[in-house]
């Protein structure tokens, strides 16, 4: 099967923007000049606000059907819960905190009101109902009344972050997309009665090295809001990088369509018009750019959300394993990252001067409880996560950067291993990886499959979890034998399961024979 490399123009639109006077209709009419220069194709997703204004509903209506896509970005504005007879109680006419802004403060038949207003009035400014519907995030409920009700062809909701704007979405699919779980929006369904039969896709496009940790101070003992290097325009940090600064763009592209992606490799581009074109525009005109560059080699296709997520449904009954292969950082060729990520589970292999480890590795889980299932987000911000097993983010403090870091056998401290190597990812059908890290003294390989992993070296080793601080997001030990480890997070349970190798205590595995082998599952079973 040939690896479809994907990019998404995605660009939504506010009615307004109430922490300064910004003109928002100059950024759209501005993004379609854009788009229509290169003849690409692309979506807009219009919030409910925007929907009404006759400013839009021109500009939207006169654009050419076959290139264009309109679909609904479904934050809750003012107008939209007081049309339903609901009281507002944000601060502004669109207000980006939880408990107003998003659904997760509504309850089931409050938000089935506002879903069936805003796909109703959809329906009579353009004629047919929306087939693409995205947010920041939207919970599981919601999910499944849009899907179930009025039909999709694809969703989309954030990034991976902690905190940032008060969102904060942990431990899912790292990137491209999913068929989620009908019980928790954020995980991937494990068997077919529990899949919800529409793709998510994880916007903007976020850098494999840096984003995961970007802005952790590893001495301090508290969390920090994360920051933002994505494909998003607006941002251009010099020392951290941004879809904004050509340098990372150009870095960007190389790595996340070079191949190395198992299934498909997949970005979101585009902005929200709340930022208005003067930021945005230098950036967006340099990417399309290299859109239209990199598209007229046959490297890259460009496409609306919803053709891909048609193609997507057409083409995997269930989720396909993925991975995001970067094989330097952006200002950096020794720092080394890959995200693998399947229905089971996602990890991050990361090579830095502190040596070779797995940064992060989280389980999912079909039937974890979505947090707001049954019960309101009274709060200014929400959260989504999964099943923690290493963190290299939220366990890091107190001067230790946390990770499962392999180690020599004989080695009683955590020494940098394997700091600087060569790196082969190689793709082995049927959703195996490998990744083979070689320094001309020894090799280490990492056989990643649907719901296992297995590590070999050509020395003994073992692997030693280093834990900063013991955050909220870290599991509770319920039993250790030498082959297994019982997990609880939040109630659930979950195991790891010893094939090969044993469990000295919570916290160090010794290969056998060179080998550790990981097996990964949900529950008591």
């Amino acid at each position: 099967m040939s690896k479809r490399q994907i990019v998404n123009i995605i660009n939504f639109i506010r009615g307004v923007e109430p922490r300064m006077d910004m003109d928002l209709i100059t950024p759209v009419r501005e993004q379609i000049r854009l788009i229509d220069q290169y003849h690409f194709s692309a979506t807009f997703l219009i919030q409910y606000d925007a929907l009404l204004m006759p400013e839009y509903q021109e500009i939207l209506r006169a654009l050419d059907p076959a290139r264009y896509e309109i679909g609904v970005w479904f934050e809750i504005p003012q107008p939209l819960a007081e049309r339903c007879g609901l009281t507002w109680t944000g601060r502004y006419p669109w207000d980006w905190h939880c408990h107003c802004g998003f659904s997760a403060g509504y309850t089931h038949g409050q938000k089935q009101l506002l879903l069936d207003e805003l796909f109703s009035r959809f329906k009579e400014i353009f004629g047919y109902y929306p087939r693409v519907f995205g947010s920041w995030f939207f919970d599981s409920f919601t999910a499944r009344y849009v899907t179930d009700t009025y039909g999709l062809d694809a969703m989309c909701n954030c990034k991976e972050q902690y905190g940032t704007d008060g969102y904060t979405l942990w431990g899912g699919y790292y990137g491209q997309g999913y068929y989620p779980s009908r019980t928790n929006v954020f995980m991937p369904a494990q068997t077919a009665n529990m899949q919800l039969n529409v793709p998510l896709f994880r916007m903007l496009g976020s850098d494999p090295v840096y984003q995961y940790d970007f802005g952790l101070d590893v001495s301090n003992s508290q969390n920090q809001v994360q920051g933002v290097i994505t494909l998003e325009p607006v941002y251009n940090a010099s020392t951290g990088g941004g879809g904004g600064l050509p340098e990372w763009v150009d870095w960007y592209l190389n790595e996340n369509y070079n191949g190395d992606c198992l299934s498909f490799g997949y970005a979101q581009a585009g902005q929200e018009n709340s930022f208005g074109w003067d930021a945005m525009k230098d950036g967006l005109i340099y990417q399309f750019a290299r859109f239209d560059e990199l598209s007229r080699q046959g490297l890259l296709t460009v496409e609306p959300l919803g053709a891909t997520g048609r193609w997507f449904k057409e083409t995997y009954p269930s989720t396909p394993a993925s991975a995001i292969t970067a094989h330097s950082a952006f200002d950096d060729e020794n720092k080394k990252s890959v995200w693998y990520c399947t229905k089971h589970y996602r990890i991050n292999i990361y090579q830095d001067e502190q040596g070779l480890r797995i940064r992060d590795l989280h389980i999912f889980a079909e039937d974890y409880a979505d947090p707001y299932e049954n019960t309101l987000c009274t709060a200014n911000d929400a959260t989504y996560d999964t099943l923690p097993v290493v963190d290299g983010n939220l366990n890091s403090g107190n001067g230790i950067l946390s990770g499962l870091y392999l180690q020599d056998a004989a080695g009683s401290a955590l020494q940098p291993f394997m700091p600087q190597s060569e790196m082969t990812f190689s793709d082995l059908e049927n959703s195996r990886a490998s990744v083979l890290f070689t320094d001309g003294s020894r090799e280490v390989m990492f056989l990643l499959e649907e719901d296992a992993v297995e590590i070999h070296s050509s020395q003994k080793f073992v692997l030693r979890h280093a834990i900063g601080r013991k955050s909220h997001h870290l599991p509770a030990v319920t039993a250790q034998s030498s082959d297994e480890l019982a997990l609880t997070y939040k109630n659930h349970a979950y195991r790891i399961v010893l094939e090969s190798g044993s469990f000295s205590d919570t916290c160090t595995v010794t290969a056998q024979d060179n080998v550790i082998r990981a097996h990964f599952i949900n529950g008591n079973r």
